[in-house]
């Protein structure tokens, strides 16, 4: 082997782990207050507050609180609150996430320091948007494009549209924290923010940077969002939002949507140990795979994600009976929930009936690309108080869905090695697993 191949091996085996991380959520961003609420099966669906839900079929979501009372930090701008919600959400996750990390200490090489988020589209002022819509058929029987276009040139502004892109929260976050180093966004549906953290690990592992922040942000909780959710037949519609999310129950009947954000510092391990940083746990795992198949519909074979999965488990050199707990993508929809089933089935083989699975989804909503991040930073506090968090509204089996998905009550366990599920809407899936972190044995050098 040459001596160049021997350094690119080393540089692919570098440890990556967990030294802080926030998250903006529909149960608030303390991680115990949080923790508490997801520990004991309590919903955070509500009626939808942010507009008028009189005439529609859909009246429920969960909706992150208080959104004029969201920490800032020193990193955030004054004008926080007038930016789109799903910007604020990662702004503070970010800005609680170096605190955590001390990452105000660090005076590396800013060129080590990368970004690399999940976050979707943006849709703010829909006032606005009526009134250019408006403005088209004013004074006329049909619609207007020369008059659409010469209202949104009079009172359009630059910076509305500067925040419509995925890619600018994450732009954002490296001016703040001065971060030079690889940078992007990834927009691949309900998978994006688990993408994202994956290509982070891989971006550290190879020596590209020594760290990264990472993670998703996304608010569909608008009239476009709650719609076109609604049209595609996704949406449960029931007179009790706290019981509509079922995942894995028989009757269950789709999705509520949530919202929020989870943004996290990974670090090299040794990067890390050198500077004193706590460590929370180590992304082992990661796995990505294209179903190919429809893009609102999951391979009936569970083929995309039996693949991703594989993929994270090998990656982590983790055999399937090793996993103690899986953060199932579970959103409650009749096909998804008996898909992800059989993919644990193929995956797990024998150790399937025994593995441990629950979707916090159930009490959070479904936060469309920013779920797998708070699902993983769910994962992270069951790491740390080894306890797993229920699957709530579960009442009635279904022979499609066989597992064990600790149904409605938490239970205490031994977690060493977790897997998180994400699966998104194109056919987009991803695997990540998430360990307990045990210090390598070998001295840090220098």
């Amino acid at each position: 082997m040459s001596v160049n191949s021997i350094l690119m091996r080393k540089r692919c085996d570098r440890r990556v782990v967990v030294t802080g991380w926030g998250w903006m959520t529909p149960h608030g961003s303390d991680p115990e207050q949080v923790w508490s609420a997801l520990e004991s099966g309590r919903s955070a669906v509500r009626p939808i507050t942010r507009f008028d839900t009189t005439s529609m079929p859909v009246r429920y979501a969960a909706e992150v609180p208080d959104l004029e009372r969201i920490h800032v930090g020193r990193h955030m701008p004054d004008n926080i609150h007038t930016l789109p919600v799903q910007m604020r959400f990662a702004l503070a996750a970010a800005a609680d996430a170096a605190q955590m990390a001390d990452l105000d200490a660090v005076n590396d090489d800013p060129t080590r320091l990368g970004v690399y988020m999940g976050c979707g589209e943006v849709f703010q002022d829909f006032e606005h948007f009526a009134r250019l819509i408006a403005a088209g058929w004013r004074q006329s029987d049909e619609f207007r494009l020369e008059a659409f276009i010469r209202e949104a040139l009079t009172t359009s502004g630059s910076q509305c549209e500067l925040e419509m892109d995925p890619g600018t929260t994450a732009a954002i976050l490296a001016g703040w924290f001065n971060a030079q180093g690889p940078h992007g966004n990834c927009t691949s549906a309900c998978a994006s923010s688990s993408q994202a953290i994956g290509e982070a690990t891989d971006i550290i592992r190879r020596g590209d940077a020594d760290m990264m922040l990472a993670g998703g942000a996304h608010s569909m909780v608008h009239p476009f969002g709650v719609t076109g959710f609604h049209r595609l037949g996704t949406l449960a519609i029931c007179d009790d939002g706290t019981r509509a999310m079922r995942p894995f129950d028989r009757d269950r009947c789709g999705f509520v949507i949530g919202e929020g954000a989870a943004v996290f510092v990974l670090e090299a391990e040794e990067h890390a140990r050198r500077r004193g940083a706590e460590i929370w746990g180590e992304v082992r795992g990661y796995g990505a795979a294209q179903d190919a198949y429809r893009i609102t519909d999951v391979h009936p074979e569970g083929a995309g994600a039996v693949a991703c999965i594989n993929q994270a488990l090998q990656s982590a050199r983790v055999n399937p009976e090793e996993i103690d707990y899986i953060n199932a993508h579970g959103t409650s929809t009749v096909l998804n929930d008996a898909t992800e089933t059989l993919a644990i089935k193929r995956s797990f083989g024998a150790a399937a009936p025994r593995a441990w699975i629950s979707s916090t989804k159930s009490m959070l909503g479904h936060a469309t690309t920013a779920g797998g991040a708070l699902e993983f930073a769910a994962c992270l506090m069951t790491l740390r108080k080894q306890v797993v968090a229920p699957t709530v509204n579960y009442e009635t089996p279904d022979p499609a869905c066989d597992l064990d998905y600790v149904p409605n009550i938490a239970r205490r366990r031994r977690c060493r090695h977790i897997l998180s599920n994400s699966f998104g809407f194109g056919g987009q899936n991803v695997a990540l697993v998430v360990s307990e972190y045990q210090p390598s044995a070998r001295p840090l050098a220098g």
